[in-house]
């Protein structure tokens, strides 16, 4: 197994650790694990027989599956057939001919399209030239050359999702420049997905969590479920907090797809303004209250206020009605809204001891 998929599984074995710290209800729990988005899954149903609960994990993981082969971006299938995604952005390449879509996929990218616009543009999935130059659409990735004239040239184009015109379930691009890469919206969207299948199947419990992306379905035996926050430079939790019926967590860190050259951090999540990997911030986590979106909302809402400079991140909280959210700066030092501070409970007494805390109030 490749080094960084080690790492990658480590940490996140790790932090699911955490979300069983009450696994020791009467209630029987259920776990399932896959490798699926390029990430760790885990699926935990209470209060059902394993040979149920068993039934209805396959059936999300088969749906996650089928998501991520119909989402993939570059791979194709074993037959060496292009995603429907991938058929698209060659459709994109090619000219401005509409080609035909599926329900599923028009309706997502109207949903990303309204994201990206009340984002102002910093979650931005068209810019999948970007992420291909950088060497985050593959498995494995290592130091690059980093070409300031290539990178200046592919933000001059200014791919946005604005320039996406869906219409009858067909799609084209008025720039030629557009690559979709929907890798920070189909984890959240798998999210809502598994949690309204197990609501309509009657089951009471359960958390998903993909790569720590997490919602919560009822409680874990007669508590909430308890999550952790990952510390962003080493494989422990920093902070845990209760999840309870219908909120869903993510982070976006610069922690697990990341590349060191020249002793700089470049990470995966990259700022569409100017082209190069965010450098001023190692993580941030945003917590969402009850909503038919809070899995693409945990996925999303974490990306722009990554991006923003450190002064503009509450603003982008705001752009996309964001109250609980934290953020670790590049030098470990957290800004956490009073919402947010509310529910944390610090694992780690020299985290915080260590680093300056700065509570701030969102309206």
């Amino acid at each position: 197994m490749r080094k960084w998929l080690t790492r990658l599984l480590l940490i996140a074995l790790l932090a699911l650790g955490l979300f069983t710290l009450r696994s020791f209800q009467q209630a029987p729990l259920h776990h399932s694990q896959s490798y699926v988005f390029g990430t760790l899954v885990d699926i935990s149903i209470v209060g059902e027989t394993d040979e149920r609960a068993a039934v209805l994990s396959n059936h999300i993981l088969r749906d996650f599956q089928q998501l991520h082969q119909q989402l993939h971006a570059w791979k194709t299938d074993k037959q060496g057939k292009p995603s429907e995604l991938g058929k698209l952005n060659s459709a994109f390449a090619q000219g401005n001919a509409p080609i035909n879509l599926s329900l599923q996929l028009a309706n997502m990218l109207e949903d990303a399209q309204a994201l990206s616009s009340q984002s102002q543009g910093l979650f931005n999935p068209a810019i999948g030239h970007l992420i291909s130059h950088w060497g985050f659409h593959k498995d494995e990735f290592a130091a690059i050359e980093i070409d300031e004239a290539k990178i200046a040239s592919l933000v001059k184009d200014k791919p946005s999702m604005a320039d996406i015109v869906i219409k009858n379930h067909t799609a084209y691009s008025n720039n030629p420049q557009v690559k979709l890469d929907l890798g920070g919206y189909a984890k959240g969207y798998a999210l809502d997905m598994a949690a309204h299948y197990l609501r309509q199947q009657q089951v009471n419990n359960a958390l998903i969590n993909i790569g720590g992306n997490i919602i919560a379905i009822g409680k874990n035996g007669d508590k909430p479920w308890r999550v952790g926050i990952q510390h962003p430079r080493n494989p422990s939790a920093i902070a845990t907090l209760d999840l309870d019926d219908g909120w869903a967590i993510g982070t976006s860190g610069d922690y697990q797809r990341y590349f060191m050259r020249n002793s700089k951090r470049y990470c995966h999540i990259i700022d569409p303004r100017n082209g190069y990997p965010v450098q001023h911030t190692q993580a941030v986590t945003v917590l969402i209250p009850p909503h038919n979106k809070a899995g693409v909302l945990s996925d999303v809402a974490s990306k722009p206020i990554f991006i923003a400079a450190p002064a503009d991140k509450p603003q982008a909280a705001a752009k996309l009605g964001i109250t609980h959210f934290m953020v670790i700066d590049a030098e470990s030092n957290v800004v956490i809204t009073q919402a947010m501070a509310k529910k944390l409970n610090w694992s780690d007494a020299n985290f915080e001891k260590n680093h300056h805390v700065r509570v701030i109030h969102t309206d």
